[in-house]
């Protein structure tokens, strides 16, 4: 289980598009002033495909966003569909050696860089540690290495989602007085990292829902069964009058039409509630080729 952090991350993503050049400017503007205006809302630009990908807690909570830029600041877009804000972790600790150069023409590029990189357990998405002695990396230097690292933490190895509880330690390396730059070690220090994210046992990891359904009592078994399909837990249940009430967890990626199929399972006589709980590992599915098949759509 990976313990969430002090803020509620976005678990949802859409991406969107200005339907004309002339819409751009709108959006920029009011994007921005939705941000500011809201901190819980994120907006990112993809780096394969240029779309903006706007984050949050829900799809409800994305849908109010989307509404705003269509009515306050009359931007016309075209929204896609919602998306799991999957992440990528380790789960074993490397010790990587990378170098890098350019030997011929200029500028010659060289810079050597060791890190260990591990599961971190300080409760931050990334932690960058400098344990350098003596001048093998100039201090100079250090801000390129991290600036190589952190590039590389907005697309892991396996489906290309960010990658979240990663400590990386500086532990060594080696410079050219002349043919050294702080762009050499950025260079080593983001091939470094990839290398050391592909050999570390990658996961990929999925937002897992706290629930509670509140459901007649005789469409209980209904609800329950449908939870289970929908990989729910259910940790806890108790009669209220004519209603029980379910309460457990729910992977995220499950829970898209949940409100639709609630309805139909109780002819409109339920209601539920979905919290952020944690991430967690996203289990093999026996018979299923790919592990990620949840995600991979996401990055296709």
């Amino acid at each position: 289980m990976i313990t969430p952090s002090n803020h509620v991350p976005s678990i949802v993503e859409i991406a969107i598009e200005p339907k004309s050049r002339a819409a751009q400017e709108a959006l920029s503007l009011g994007l921005k002033t939705l941000v500011a205006e809201d901190p819980s809302f994120r907006v990112a630009t993809d780096i394969d495909s240029g779309q903006t990908v706007l984050g949050g807690v829900s799809e409800q909570f994305l849908d109010a966003k989307i509404d705003s830029l269509s009515e306050r600041f009359k931007v016309d877009i075209t929204v896609g569909a919602p998306q799991v804000a999957y992440r990528e972790t380790i789960t074993r600790k490397i010790t990587t050696d990378y170098t890098h150069k350019n030997p011929t023409g200029r500028p010659r590029l060289f810079a050597q860089i060791r890190i260990v990189v591990e599961p971190s357990s300080s409760g931050t998405p990334f932690e960058f540690e400098n344990r350098i002695v003596g001048d093998a990396v100039p201090d100079e230097y250090i801000p390129g290495v991290e600036k190589g690292l952190k590039s590389v933490l907005d697309s892991g190895v396996l489906a290309g989602f960010p990658v979240v509880d990663l400590k990386v330690t500086l532990i060594d390396g080696r410079h050219h007085d002349v043919d050294s730059s702080p762009f050499a070690f950025e260079n080593a220090a983001r091939a470094a990292l990839r290398e050391a994210l592909r050999q570390a046992d990658p996961i990929l990891l999925e937002p897992i829902m706290t629930f509670e359904v509140t459901t007649p009592m005789d469409a209980a078994a209904a609800v329950i069964e449908d939870l289970k399909q929908r990989r729910g837990v259910i940790d806890g249940s108790d009669a209220m009058r004519d209603d029980r009430v379910l309460r457990g967890l729910i992977p995220k990626a499950n829970t898209f039409d949940y409100a639709k199929a609630l309805s139909a399972l109780t002819n409109d006589a339920a209601a539920h509630s979905l919290t952020f709980s944690h991430y967690a590992k996203v289990p093999y599915i026996p018979g299923d080729d790919s592990p990620f098949r949840p995600a991979i759509g996401m990055r296709a």
